[in-house]
């Protein structure tokens, strides 16, 4: 197996708090977050302080070491301030995808066992108050804090974030007003008692078994993968970075605001992806480093207004979450002047087991995923016989170290298929290492879908499909997309009698599940291609998809 790097690098047993109150200690009056837009700033003393109050509020309204604090919205400035509010009483953040929809909602809620849901008005085509008020009526009649809902039984707790005042739920300047009142010895004595091995973020991951599981993710994982990335792009304190991914996902909490909190240096941060907003938050910041999925490093260089802002600033940034296109990483290496790296991994792995350096060459950079993380061994893998391949031989991608999650959230049976006896989590993943130590992504042995970052699980598309009228059987798999890597593709055998457009579908899907897993291609066929013994041939309906595209004139975008 692959051997740890030997480096004078150490891990850190360090909490997420210890280390936000290191730099509120030592850099106090130097800027950790800034909004650009509305030129909003807060320091590390500030922001240090900010937090200690909230984490007070919360411990009054009942959050303690072990709660379930969920934090559904989009990269508004208090998302940080809950997150880390939780770190340091020792609660657990249930970071929810924006994108969820009632059905997806209702699911996390119950199996996190969330005893408190602290959101915003919303995304672009959900109103998350109004969502909330249909799953959990008994909250218009609640007093706040004294929930109870027969649906949601350890749900005691609705925060608004913001300072709108709505039914049955805090807003957050009332929790910060609690706080102000809550005794520090208490709240101090809580703190002490959290180590870095305690669970810290709890992120739910499709998986190719239906609904998401709760990656359940330490201090220790996160800060340290943080840390790391940090190293691998030479991050000082002079450096600020544009968070314009979202922070719900590992990629914006742990390869942005991990490595800033690990480094302290500056986030400048972006609530809700626009590349013009990107842009006009690097100019005017003058950021360093800039991360995102290659959909927004295409948007953003075909801005029509790209060369009115100055980028000579960046010298850095990651380009993941999907497959990244050769010719993209050389425009924006060109155009952006970013030295963009790699980073590749999944939730499981905090989410970090290999990537590039900034200093590799780009030949590198632009065709492989780099090399393992330090403290970490990662493995290529022969699915049939357990063995290690040999340089150039494609086998499974896997990881042990201290990156690898402490388990799925009630789902131990789950945990033991990914981690095996020697401690190896394995990806699902295809690749090969070559005789230089990098490693190429080549494929996948689960099903899961890809879309512009987020991964889906296409039994929990099937599930949901089969409870819509007239559908016999459904199959859902990925068809190659050239703006987000892969779509989502449905092909359907319908009840005798039945048929159905791509837009019946998409309408019985609206509003029910996250826009991203709603099929793009519907095809209606009378069976499905079979192997020998009978199982279903997903591969070739991947194929079918592209030509039936082909034929009936239907454009992949």
């Amino acid at each position: 197996m692959a051997s740890t790097t030997n480096t004078p690098l150490a891990l850190s047993d360090k909490t997420l708090g210890d280390w936000l109150e290191q730099w509120a200690r030592e850099i106090p009056d130097r800027e950790y977050i800034v909004y650009s837009d509305r030129d909003l700033r807060f320091s590390w003393r500030e922001f240090n302080e900010r937090v200690d109050n909230m984490a007070k509020g919360l411990m009054a309204i009942g959050v303690t070491k072990g709660t379930h604090v969920g934090i559904w919205a989009q990269n508004v400035p208090d998302w940080l301030t809950f997150l880390y509010a939780c770190a340091k009483l020792g609660a657990v953040a249930i970071t929810v995808n924006t994108n969820y929809k009632s059905h997806e909602l209702a699911f996390v809620i119950e199996n996190s066992d969330m005893h408190t849901l602290c959101l915003t008005d919303g995304a672009a085509g959900s109103n998350y108050v109004d969502m909330v008020y249909k799953l959990i009526p008994e909250l218009r009649e609640s007093q706040r804090g004294r929930l109870d809902c027969k649906t949601f039984p350890t749900l005691k707790n609705v925060v608004y974030i913001g300072q709108e005042k709505y039914r049955g739920m805090y807003n957050t300047a009332e929790v910060l007003l609690l706080g102000s009142n809550h005794p520090d010895e208490e709240y101090l004595a809580l703190k002490r008692t959290v180590t870095c091995h305690d669970v810290v973020n709890m992120q739910y991951t499709s998986g190719t078994t239906g609904f998401p599981k709760g990656v359940m993710l330490t201090h220790h994982n996160i800060a340290n993968n943080g840390y790391l990335t940090g190293v691998h792009m030479k991050y000082t304190q002079a450096d600020k970075v544009c968070v314009c991914v979202p922070l719900f996902h590992c990629f914006g909490v742990v390869l942005a605001t991990m490595a800033c909190l690990t480094t302290g240096c500056t986030q400048v941060m972006v609530e809700k992806f626009d590349p013009l907003l990107v842009l006009a938050s690097v100019h005017k910041e003058r950021c360093t480093v800039l991360h995102g999925v290659p959909t927004m490093f295409i948007a953003e260089l075909n801005h029509p207004m790209f060369s009115v802002f100055d980028v000579s600033s960046l010298r850095t940034g990651i380009m993941a979450g999907a497959s990244c296109p050769i010719e993209l990483m050389k425009q924006v290496n060109e155009k952006m002047h970013l030295d963009v790296t790699s980073v590749y991994g999944l939730t499981e792995t905090s989410p970090g087991m290999t990537q590039t350096r900034v200093d590799d060459p780009f030949e590198v950079r632009c065709t492989t995923v780099g090399r393992e993380y330090e403290f970490t061994e990662v493995a290529v893998i022969d699915p049939a016989t357990g063995e290690e391949c040999p340089v150039g031989v494609e086998g499974e991608m896997c990881s042990r170290g201290y990156n690898v999650m402490k388990g799925y959230y009630k789902n131990p049976e789950a945990t033991a298929e990914v981690i095996d006896k020697n401690g190896f989590l394995h990806s699902g993943d295809l690749g090969v290492k070559d005789a230089d130590g990098n490693y190429r992504i080549t494929g996948r042995i689960k099903d899961m879908i890809i879309r512009g970052g987020e991964n889906i699980s296409p039994k929990e598309v099937e599930d949901f499909l089969y409870t819509m009228p007239g559908i016999k059987d459904v199959q859902v798999v990925a068809v190659k997309s050239p703006r987000y890597g892969e779509d989502v593709g449905a092909f359907i055998i319908p009840h005798e009698g039945y048929d159905f457009t791509t837009q019946d579908v998409r309408d019985f899907c609206k509003d029910k599940i996250a826009k991203y897993k709603i099929p793009r291609y519907v095809f209606c066929v009378k069976e499905y291609p079979l192997t020998g013994s009978g199982k279903i041939q997903k591969f070739r309906l991947r194929e079918m998809a592209l030509e039936l595209c082909r034929e009936q004139g239907i454009e992949i975008v």
